[in-house]
């Protein structure tokens, strides 16, 4: 996959895609709708599939200093994307300059001149545009106008119950600490993604050595103990494994700067600075204090168990136990 990160960037041959327009937070089964309509209408026209998205997310910039929402940053996107095989990543710069356009000039500045798109595929609720004054209606007239395809895809429910498909949706539901549920609208398991980072080393000396990542910039899911599908995505370790991570601020330790701790199985290795991949199956228990290093030792043990045969019997890594049709 190839990815733009300024108009600028763009050369003659990164021009004429079929393009998914949205921020793809999640890269959800609403999404995933999307991308699937553009894949077929980029097929019929021999264009490239492409996907043009925002970084920051825009509601980092309008609702600045509100706590992280968003389900993955910008890298975990784009691994995402390319993963369901998106040719083109056009990710643009959100500044000002960008979202002073009025809604037909950003279809004459982005859409025409600086991409030269041979089409669009938006969700039915789609709005940009200064004052987000443009929706699909005008959309489609910007297309008839310059002469771009446009599609709409319809907005996606849920098979059992009226909840609709969404990013807040899924936020909810990994909240309230049911990765299954928030799985089964993304798609795929909720992956947290990142670097290792240095820690204090406690795991290794209690027997349970883990791989540590920031989580502060993304929406925190419930805190507490999960069972968890691990891809180490770059270096010599490369590949995947299962494991039990601790999501939180360490009440044991008295530290409130929130990550992901993550203990994998039989894995002796060293992961700092590498590119790691976590997704969360299942909650096991909230976080907790223990009345010392015994306990909470033994209930690590508990965990580890726990996992082991809950992953067991999950035996996809790529998706979902109980994805919907």
């Amino acid at each position: 996959m190839k990815r733009i990160t300024s108009l600028l960037q763009v050369t003659e041959a990164d021009r004429g895609a079929f393009a998914a327009i949205g921020n793809f937070d999640g890269v959800h089964r609403g999404h995933q709708r999307v991308l699937e309509m553009t894949r077929a209408a980029a097929g019929r026209l021999g264009a490239p599939l492409a996907v043009l998205t925002f970084e920051p997310h825009p509601r980092e910039v309008f609702r600045a200093g509100e706590p992280p929402f968003r389900l993955m940053n910008a890298e975990a996107r784009a691994h995402r994307l390319e993963r369901v095989g998106v040719d083109i990543l056009y990710q643009l710069p959100f500044d000002k300059p960008l979202y002073g356009l009025t809604d037909t000039e950003f279809c004459q500045s982005v859409l025409v001149d600086g991409l030269g798109v041979r089409g669009v595929s938006v969700g039915a609720d789609f709005r940009y545009g200064k004052g987000r004054t443009g929706d699909v209606s005008t959309l489609t007239a910007a297309g008839a106008q310059f002469g771009f395809a446009v599609e709409v895809a319809r907005l996606l429910g849920l098979e059992r119950g009226p909840e609709r498909v969404s990013s807040t949706a899924i936020r909810k539901a990994l909240s309230d600490g049911e990765p299954r549920k928030a799985a089964a609208m993304l798609g795929h398991w909720q992956r947290i993604e990142g670097p290792v980072i240095h820690g204090e080393k406690r795991g290794r000396k209690l027997g349970f050595p883990t791989a540590n990542m920031d989580i502060s910039a993304i929406h925190q899911p419930r805190y507490g103990v999960y069972a968890v599908l691990v891809e180490v995505v770059t270096g010599r370790y490369a590949g995947h494994y299962h494991g039990v991570a601790s999501v939180g601020v360490r009440p044991m330790f008295g530290e409130n700067q929130p990550n992901i701790e993550t203990h994998i199985f039989d894995f002796d290795g060293d992961l700092y600075g590498e590119h790691l991949s976590v997704g969360l199956v299942e909650y096991l228990r909230p976080e907790r204090r223990f009345a010392g290093v015994e306990a909470l030792i033994a209930q690590m043990k508990e965990d580890s168990a726990a996992a082991r045969r809950i992953l067991v019997a999950t035996p996809d890594p790529y998706r979902p136990v109980a994805e919907p049709d």
